[in-house]
């Protein structure tokens, strides 16, 4: 049985909708520009739609696959000689930083797991080199979004503050097996270089872009009350009657990386 079998039934639980379409292919795999040694890992290889082609331009590439069958069946093409390694694993919990540095992460990732995917992936960014991945369109349309948009949140702000962020493409239903419920898109993430990061201090700054984008109509007064003092706004040259949905990055990070002051007690 070949790995392209259509034996093989997409698994609803585990969001499988499998490309197909050879131009939509093509075009992923001219952005991703893959060279010999490049250090490559696919999350989520599938039938191999993408994998095939990437394997005529790089010497050796990690594959993550949650579903033990095709895992069983990469691994037998990997016993054939295929120049594979075949990691059985969910990707949320993946030590992707485990691969080594300069990794180039692609895939067609999980609809149902995306953020918290994408999360996990920012999490080891010092590691990566770039990431090509294809999501929901809605979904990409809320990493690349800019404040004051509809589209714009947290996951902008997460990921603006770690990644240089950019929509490359959309993808139509009629380019997978089975057709998903939505359009997709193709994106790319270039990780920032450390001096390029807005934000020194980013446990404080995850806290506050959380809180200021948990209840979205209330102001930054409101959301952030016990973090940010009128003295902190007023230094930073930010109106606490704006909502968390119209500040910058950079402006996140100015109250982060700002000195709380002496006599006033964030909470614990």
């Amino acid at each position: 049985m070949t790995l392209s079998s259509p034996t093989h039934r997409p698994r609803k639980a585990l969001g499988q909708h499998f490309l197909h379409d050879p131009g939509v292919i093509a075009r992923i795999l001219a952005a991703i520009a893959p060279q010999p040694d490049d250090r490559m890992v696919e999350i989520g290889p599938g039938l191999g739609a993408l994998t095939r082609p990437l394997l005529a331009h790089v010497r050796h590439l990690h594959l993550v696959e949650i579903d033990r069958d095709l895992a069983a069946r990469w691994r037998a093409e990997a016993a054939a000689g295929l120049p594979i390694s075949v990691h059985e694993a969910d990707a949320l919990a993946f030590d992707f930083a485990a691969l080594g540095p300069g990794l180039r992460v692609v895939g067609n990732l999980p609809y149902n797991i995306s953020t918290p995917l994408l999360f996990h992936l920012a999490a080891a960014a010092g590691h990566l080199r770039d990431l090509h991945l294809m999501l929901q369109k809605e979904v990409v349309e809320r990493m690349a979004a800019t404040p004051g948009t509809p589209a714009y949140g947290r996951l902008s702000v997460m990921l603006q503050a770690r990644f240089r962020v950019v929509k490359l493409f959309n993808v139509p239903p009629g380019c997978f097996n089975p057709p998903p419920k939505v359009d997709s898109a193709v994106v790319r993430l270039i990780p920032l270089a450390e001096a390029e990061r807005p934000c020194r201090n980013p446990e404080r700054f995850a806290t506050l872009v959380a809180l200021a984008f948990g209840q979205r109509r209330k102001t930054l007064r409101n959301t952030l009350k016990g973090m940010v003092d009128a003295a902190t706004f007023a230094a930073l040259g930010i109106d606490p009657g704006r909502r968390g949905e119209t500040l910058s990055v950079a402006e996140f990070a100015a109250l982060a990386d700002y000195p709380v002051s002496a006599t006033f007690q964030s909470p614990d």
